[in-house]
C-alpha cells in the first residue's frame, strides 16, 4: 500500500484526471443502466415459477398472485339457490372491473364455495400481475387497492339485504406497499447521520473528507455495474440499495485512513510521509477489509436466484470501488491538506496520539475479567441463536395478520360459516394440452387436506387445449398441514402438469436457496480463512473470527424471530405489526451482508492488535493498545452503517423493514457484544497461540512465519514493517 501511495503522489495529475473522468462517466453509466434493469423477481428452473409464468402468459391472471376473497352473506331466509343469477352477475362484474379471473358457486355449482348455513358464499378473484419487484419476501398488501374495485363493482348487483366483505392474505396484511424505498429521503437521512458522527469523531472540517470519498465512489461503482450488466441480470433493488450500502462502506474506509493519518501527524510524522505511513497500515486494513466484505457478498453468486446474484455482485462492486477510491483519492486529499498546513498539526489531540482513554479503561476491565466477560457474552449470543430454530420462512398465516379491520371481519364471517381459512391460500394448477382436467380435478378432490377444486370450463379457465384448476386447501400454506397439502398435490399430478401458486413458489425458492446455503457457508468460510490467515499471520485467529461471525449471525436470526415473528416491540418501535414470518430471502442475504460487514470490523481491530504485538511481543498489551486505538473508530463506523440501514427500515414496507433492521441490528450487536467484549477477552485467553504460524503454513500463504513463543515468554518483538513488506504492520 505504501508503494501505491507513493505511485499516486508521484503521478498526482494523472490520478486526479482519471478520477474526474470516471466520475463524469458515471452519469452516462447510470443513464444507460436504468432503462435496462429489471423489476421482476425471476426464478428460472423453479417448477412453481415456470407454472406461474405459463398461467400468466396463457390466461393473464393468477399464478403467483394470491386470490382476493369476496364473502357474500345473504339475508335470513334466503338461500344461494334463490339468487344464483344475481350472484353470478355480481362476481362477473368484479372480474370485469378488476381485469381478473373469478370463480364462485354461481358459475360452478360447487358446494365447496357455500358455507354450512346455505346463505354464506364466496368467490376467488385472481387479479392481473402485480409487478414482483423489490425483495422476495411475502410482499403481502402489494395489491390492496383491489378490495375497493371489487366492492364497488359487486355491491349494486347483490340481492337486497346482502352484505359484502372482502378478505384474503393481502387485505389482512400488516405492512403496506409504501411505494418503494424513497431513496433520496433515506439517503439524505443517512448522510445527515453520517455527518453528525464524523463531526463528533474528527471535530474539524476533516469530517467532510469521508463524505467526499463516498460521493465519489458511489457514482463510479455504477460504471462497474454497467460493465457486468450484459452478463448478469441487474435488478432494480440492486440499483436502489447500492448507494445506501456504499455510503456506509466508503465512509468506513475513509474514516480508517484519515484517523490513522491524524495519528501519524500527532506522532510528529509530517508531510507526505504521514500519508505513506497511514497507507502502509490503514491502507492494508482497507484492502483486507474490502476483501472480507466482497467474499461474503460474492458467495451469493452461487445461488440460482437472479435477484440475489445481482445484489451480491452490486455489493461487491461498490465495496471494491469504495476501497479503490479510498487508496487513490485519499492520498491526494491528505497530501494536499498536509501541504496547505505547511507541516503544522491538523487539530490532532491526545486521542490521535495515545488512543481513547475510555476505551483503554474499558478493554482493561474486559481483559481483567475475561472469563466472566467471555461466558456472559457467549451465553447471550447462544440464547439468541437458540431462538433462531423457530425461524419461519413460510407465507404468513392469517392468525398472525391483522386482528381487526374489514379483512379480518370477512375471514371471521367465512370461518363462522364453516369454510376453512385455507381457501385464502388457494393455488392454481396448469394442465397442458393432452391431459384431462376434469379427471385430474376429481383426483385432487380426493386428497386429504383439499376442501375443493375449481374446474370451470369457460374461456377464462380453458384455452388452446390447456386448462387451469384452482385447489382450495383446508389449511393455509403457512401451516404444516397446508404445506403437506401442497406436497400431496405436487406428488399426485402427472408429468407435464405444473403446480403453481404463491406459496408453492416460495416453498420451491426456500428449498433451492437453502439447499445450497451450506455450500455457500463453506465457501465463504474457506476463502475468508485463507485471506485472514494471511492478514493476521496466524492459524487460530481466522478460525476464531469465523466462529464468532457465525455465532453473531445466529444471534441476529434469533433477534429477528423475537421482533418480526413474535412481535416484541415491533409495533412500538417501527409502527408495523409483525406477521409471524420472516421473508424468504432474509437469512441468506443477512448472512452474505453481515459476514462481510462484521468481518470488516474484525480486520480493523485484529490487524491493529497484530501490529501492536509485533512491536511489543505482549499479547495483553497488544489487545489493550489495539482496541484503544480502534474501538472508537469501529463504533463510529458501525453507527454510520447502522443509520444507513435503519433509514431503510422505516416507511412501512414490511419485507424491506425486516431485512434492513436485521442488518442494522447485526452491525450494532457485533460492534458491541462481539468486538468490544468477546474479541478482546478471547484473544487474551488464547495468549501465545494467537500468533502461531508455522513455517509450512507461512510458505503456503507467502508471508513470514510466526513461531510459537515459549510458555510465559513473549517472542522477541519484531520491527515495524519496512515499506512493501507483506503481512506485517497491516494495522488500522
Amino acid at each position: 500500500m505504501e508503494r501505491l501511495s507513493r505511485h499516486v503522489l508521484g503521478h498526482r495529475r494523472t490520478v486526479r484526471l482519471v478520477l474526474v473522468l470516471l466520475f463524469l462517466a458515471s452519469g452516462g453509466a447510470i443513464a444507460l443502466l436504468l432503462p435496462n434493469m429489471t423489476e421482476a423477481n425471476q426464478y428460472p428452473g423453479l417448477p412453481a415459477y415456470e407454472a406461474n409464468q405459463q398461467i400468466l402468459d396463457t390466461y393473464g391472471t393468477g399464478g403467483y398472485e394470491r386470490p382476493f376473497v369476496p364473502v357474500v352473506t345473504l339475508p335470513p331466509g334466503t338461500d344461494v339457490e334463490d339468487v344464483r343469477d344475481d350472484l353470478a352477475d355480481a362476481f362477473a362484474a368484479a372480474g370485469t372491473a378488476a381485469g381478473a379471473r373469478v370463480v364462485s358457486w354461481a358459475d360452478t355449482g360447487d358446494p365447496a364455495f357455500v358455507g354450512d348455513d346455505g346463505r354464506t358464499t364466496f368467490g376467488l378473484v385472481f387479479g392481473g400481475p402485480v409487478e414482483q419487484g423489490g425483495l422476495p419476501g411475502s410482499a403481502l398488501g402489494e395489491g390492496g387497492q383491489l378490495t375497493e374495485v371489487v366492492v364497488d363493482a359487486m355491491t349494486p348487483l347483490l340481492p337486497p339485504g346482502a352484505t359484502l366483505q372482502v378478505t384474503g392474505l393481502d387485505p389482512l396484511a400488516t405492512g403496506t406497499d409504501a411505494g418503494g424505498l424513497n431513496v433520496p429521503v433515506k439517503l439524505a437521512l443517512t448522510v445527515l447521520a453520517a455527518l453528525v458522527v464524523l463531526a463528533w469523531a474528527f471535530r474539524s472540517w476533516l469530517a467532510l473528507v469521508p463524505l467526499l470519498t463516498a460521493f465519489t465512489a458511489i457514482p463510479i461503482s455504477y460504471i462497474g455495474l454497467l460493465l457486468v450488466s450484459p452478463f448478469v441480470t441487474v435488478h432494480e433493488t440492486t440499483v436502489i440499495m447500492l448507494p445506501l450500502l456504499g455510503i456506509g462502506i466508503a465512509i468506513d474506509y475513509a474514516l480508517l485512513v484519515v484517523a490513522r493519518w491524524r495519528e501519524e501527524r500527532a506522532r510528529g510524522t509530517l508531510g507526505d510521509e504521514a500519508v505513506h505511513a497511514a497507507m502502509r497500515t490503514a491502507g492494508h486494513a482497507v484492502a483486507f477489509s474490502s476483501g472480507a466484505v466482497a467474499i461474503g457478498l460474492l458467495t451469493m453468486i452461487v445461488l440460482p436466484i437472479p435477484l440475489l446474484r445481482s445484489l451480491g455482485i452490486g455489493g461487491t462492486i461498490v465495496t471494491a470501488t469504495s476501497a479503490l477510491v479510498s487508496v487513490t483519492m485519499l492520498p491526494l486529499l491528505l497530501s494536499w491538506v498536509g501541504r496547505r498546513t505547511h507541516g503544522a498539526s491538523v487539530r490532532t489531540s491526545r486521542l490521535d496520539r495515545d488512543g481513547s482513554g475510555a476505551w483503554t479503561r474499558w478493554v482493561e476491565g474486559v481483559v481483567h475479567r475475561r472469563w466472566p466477560a467471555m461466558i456472559a457474552s457467549t451465553l447471550l449470543l447462544l440464547l439468541l441463536g437458540g431462538v433462531a430454530v423457530n425461524l419461519n420462512l413460510d407465507v404468513p398465516a392469517s392468525d398472525d395478520l391483522a386482528s381487526a379491520g374489514p379483512g379480518r371481519d370477512g375471514l371471521d364471517t367465512l370461518t363462522g360459516a364453516g369454510v376453512p381459512s385455507g381457501t385464502l391460500a388457494s393455488f392454481d394448477v396448469y394442465v397442458p394440452p393432452g391431459t384431462d382436467p376434469d379427471a385430474l380435478a376429481d383426483d385432487l378432490r380426493a386428497l386429504p387436506g383439499v376442501h375443493g377444486v375449481a374446474a370451470p370450463d369457460d374461456d377464462a379457465w380453458r384455452r388452446d387445449g390447456s386448462a387451469v384448476l384452482t385447489v382450495l386447501p383446508v389449511e393455509e400454506s403457512g401451516t404444516p398441514g397446508g404445506r403437506a397439502t401442497i406436497d400431496a398435490v405436487v406428488d399426485t399430478v402427472p408429468d407435464g402438469v405444473l403446480v403453481g401458486g404463491n406459496a408453492t413458489q416460495q416453498i420451491g425458492y426456500v428449498d433451492v436457496t437453502y439447499g445450497t446455503f451450506l455450500w455457500m457457508l463453506g465457501l465463504v468460510a474457506l476463502v475468508s480463512y485463507v485471506m485472514l490467515a494471511r492478514a493476521f499471520r496466524s492459524l487460530l485467529l481466522p478460525l476464531k473470527a469465523i466462529v464468532m461471525n457465525l455465532l453473531s449471525f445466529a444471534a441476529v436470526l434469533g433477534a429477528m424471530v423475537l421482533v418480526w415473528q413474535w412481535g416484541w416491540g415491533t409495533q412500538a418501535l417501527l409502527g408495523i405489526q409483525a406477521d409471524g414470518a420472516i421473508g424468504t430471502f432474509v437469512p441468506v442475504t443477512l448472512f452474505a451482508f453481515l459476514f462481510g460487514l462484521t468481518m470488516d470490523y474484525e480486520v480493523f481491530i485484529l490487524s491493529r492488535v497484530r501490529e501492536e504485538y509485533d512491536r511489543t511481543g505482549d499479547t495483553r498489551l497488544a489487545v489493550v493498545r489495539g482496541v484503544a486505538r480502534t474501538g472508537r473508530l469501529v463504533t463510529y463506523a458501525a453507527l454510520i452503517l447502522f443509520f444507513s440501514f435503519a433509514s431503510m427500515a422505516s416507511g412501512g414496507e414490511l419485507d424491506v423493514a425486516i431485512f434492513a433492521s436485521g442488518i442494522a441490528l447485526g452491525i450494532l450487536l457485533d460492534a458491541t457484544i462481539v468486538r468490544s467484549v468477546l474479541v478482546p477477552a478471547t484473544v487474551v485467553m488464547m495468549g501465545r497461540w494467537n500468533w502461531w504460524l508455522p513455517v509450512w503454513a507461512a510458505r503456503l500463504l507467502r508471508v513470514e512465519p510466526s513461531p510459537l513463543a515459549p510458555h510465559g515468554h513473549p517472542t522477541t518483538p519484531e520491527p515495524v514493517a519496512e515499506p512493501g513488506r507483506v503481512g506485517v504492520g497491516t494495522g488500522a
